[in-house]
């Protein structure tokens, strides 16, 4: 059911890359520009979080009731699921593994399962939207929608992939591809609480 994702779609010139990125990073940049700048051109050793350790869990129990699921709640009369999917595109140059991916004959759904409170946000928006991308470039199907399924208050959030947000995770490839290669540090976020709890906070001497 799903060709090679690296391939380019008829006619298209492949994409030049010199630095292979993931769907995390587009999240991570929307966040911050600098955070993925940071995971690349500092030798930083990343240890295991208990947040990593607990999405496991989470995945997992999301899945398990997920599959007893009809699909009325993601306004489908039908489709198949496949959870853990790992998509990429030679053509970008990223790739990602997708919670849980919704897929009818006409259409796909992206669905990224979060351990979090609140609103959709904007970092979670970019995220699906580069999912969105690979998936229809893997499937070659349109994804007009995606959904963020909270799992502390069991919310499933519809969100409309806009045209805007594909533009947006696009240059943000580029963008962060051309940070690392050329060691450019880019301007930080500018909301500062985020800063306050950052694991790279000890490196921006330029704004504490």
């Amino acid at each position: 059911m799903f060709p090679d994702a690296g391939s380019s779609p008829a006619g298209e010139a492949p994409l030049a890359v010199s630095l292979d990125l993931t769907v995390t990073d587009i999240k991570q940049f929307a966040y911050c520009p600098r955070i993925p700048y940071y995971r690349y051109v500092l030798p930083v050793r990343h240890r295991k979080t208990y947040p990593m350790e607990r999405g496991k869990a989470v995945q997992a129990a999301v899945e398990a009731l997920e599959r007893r699921r009809g699909f009325r709640r993601y306004g489908l009369v039908e489709g198949k699921r496949h959870f853990g999917l790992f998509l990429r595109s030679r053509r970008l140059g990223l790739s990602g593994r997708l919670d849980l991916l919704i897929a009818t004959d006409t259409a796909c759904f992206p669905v990224d399962f979060k351990d979090t409170e609140g609103p959709v946000r904007r970092n979670h928006r970019m995220q699906l939207a580069a999912y969105a991308l690979l998936a229809e470039e893997g499937l070659r199907l349109p994804a007009p929608s995606g959904f963020i399924y909270r799992v502390p208050d069991k919310d499933l959030a519809a969100v409309d992939i806009r045209q805007e947000d594909r533009t947006f995770a696009e240059r943000a490839i580029a963008d962060i591809r051309r940070s690392v290669v050329t060691e450019s540090i880019p301007e930080p976020t500018p909301v500062r609480n985020r800063c306050t709890a950052c694991e790279f906070r000890n490196y921006c001497a330029d704004i504490w």
